[in-house]
């Protein structure tokens, strides 16, 4: 079997699982929640999309701009995990395991886009 770059990478398998557990999550929301439904989809998405994108990339520094542009959007994760549990929209086992998710991937993203020593030499 052939595999795409992004499909290597264990920070895209943590994307795709923390996108699939979004879908748990959303789906205990009551009526009225749209707005952050539509919100933690589209960046839970953002996440695996930017670092397939990434992946692609040729030049180090485009890599690393898709690749902090998925730490934003993990990031941005939090921020709404943190208003959901706020309004008591998703129970605390769940919450857990989509936080542990998130700074696994906020880890390795952090990570892959430090610059070494060698490229700042050039």
């Amino acid at each position: 079997m052939h595999y795409f770059d992004h499909e290597r990478l264990h920070v895209y398998q943590a994307a795709k699982e923390f996108l699939i557990l979004t879908e748990t999550i959303i789906k205990h929301f009551p009526k009225g929640r749209a707005y952050l439904i539509d919100q933690l989809q589209r960046a839970a998405s953002s996440i695996s999309l930017n670092i397939a994108e990434g992946s692609g990339e040729f030049s180090p520094s485009e890599k690393m701009r898709f690749y902090r542009m998925a730490r934003r959007s993990a990031t941005e994760c939090a921020g709404i995990l943190d208003i959901c549990i706020d309004l008591n929209l998703v129970d605390g086992d769940t919450s857990a395991k989509a936080r542990t998710v998130l700074l696994r991937i906020v880890a390795m993203l952090t990570k892959m886009t430090r610059v070494s020593p060698q490229s700042q030499a050039g």
